[in-house]
């Protein structure tokens, strides 16, 4: 983060949350209690600090993704500034995003921008600040799910889904949370920038939400591209999918292709951008963090059946990959025990 500091300061700030057809309810009711929370009447004792509203293109009722009905509370047209404007996670069915459904909502949230608004997203409401084109050469994340459509929509804006939170613009003021539930990292980012580090510390407190400091690449699942149409590498894939742990599963690949070794290297990185080895280390890591979610087999045992008799370099590429050690991922995932049916 670079720029201006946080600024604690003047309050309350007018906070305006975005409902969408498409908005879970989940993430925008998330927000809106979190940061409605912070009054002096609220769960959290402090100087009122946002003014939070739900605001979309008509005033009433409104059914959302999950056909659970909100009611807007004030219609765009009637805002004229907003300090924060907060577009919550929206749901894609089909899986698409179709540019300028919302034409008259881009057209307020590039004026608000205009007028000093800092503009947020949670996970994919990205999509409709990214239309804005305010975030063109500007990071931002998304989630991971979403991550390939939203770079093919979106080319101009580089998007990094294993970040939790991203913070860009010349004073700060383009926002936006990776997956999910990392719309607690942006409530608690924005209650610490306006309301101060304390108060952040209380909310985390009082609603038992956890800062993702190690980032989401431990939540990321590899899956090698298939869709590049070399037939005699996607072969190569599959067979690879089955046998990763055998000792030299790249060179046995290339034997049984039928390409020398030059030639299959290079339509392989073409075809899925990785290099063999490297798409055998995630294959392989992928399989270790099933085990390790799974199983009680030891870290020494999965090593081996991933096809790593070195058990600490194992470790070593483990952490490298996931950000995790092996250990803190089995805690991190596995299943806890009051949650396993019980034992016959």
């Amino acid at each position: 983060m670079s720029g201006h500091p946080p600024s604690v300061g003047a309050s309350p700030r007018h906070v305006s949350l975005v409902a969408l057809p498409e908005a879970a309810i989940s993430t925008l009711a998330g927000i809106f209690d979190v940061m409605n929370s912070v009054a002096p009447t609220g769960m959290v004792a402090a100087p009122a600090a946002f003014h939070i509203e739900i605001v979309g293109e008509a005033v009433g009722p409104l059914e959302l993704a999950s056909g659970i009905p909100i009611t807007v509370q004030r219609a765009i047209d009637t805002i004229e500034t907003s300090d924060i404007v907060i577009v919550p996670a929206v749901l894609l069915r089909p899986p698409v995003w179709v540019q300028g459904r919302y034409p008259g909502l881009v057209a307020w949230l590039r004026r608000m921008h205009e007028r000093g608004a800092v503009l947020c997203s949670a996970c994919s409401g990205v999509f409709l600040l990214a239309e804005t084109g305010l975030f063109d050469g500007q990071d931002a994340t998304v989630h991971f799910g979403y991550a390939a459509m939203f770079a093919a929509s979106y080319p101009a804006v580089p998007v990094h889904p294993e970040r939790v939170l991203v913070i860009g613009g010349r004073h700060e003021e383009l926002v936006s949370s990776g997956a999910s539930m990392s719309w607690h990292d942006l409530v608690l980012y924005l209650i610490a920038r306006y309301a101060g580090a304390i108060t952040a510390q209380e909310v985390a407190r009082m609603f038992a939400l956890q800062w993702h400091q190690e980032g989401l690449t431990p939540y990321l699942v590899f899956e090698g591209r298939t869709d590049h149409g070399d037939a005699e590498i996607l072969g190569a894939q599959q067979w690879l999918g089955e046998h990763f742990a055998l000792a030299h599963p790249v060179e046995e690949m290339i034997r049984r292709s039928a390409l020398a070794e030059r030639s299959f290297k290079r339509r392989f990185v073409a075809a899925t951008g990785l290099t063999p080895i490297a798409y055998v280390l995630r294959l392989r890591i992928e399989d270790a963090k099933r085990r390790l979610e799974r199983s009680d087999a030891s870290v020494d045992e999965i090593s081996w059946r991933v096809g790593y008799e070195d058990a600490a370099f194992f470790r070593r590429l483990f952490k490298r990959t996931t950000g995790l050690t092996p250990s803190a991922y089995r805690r991190r995932f596995r299943l806890p025990d009051f949650a396993r049916p019980p034992r016959p």
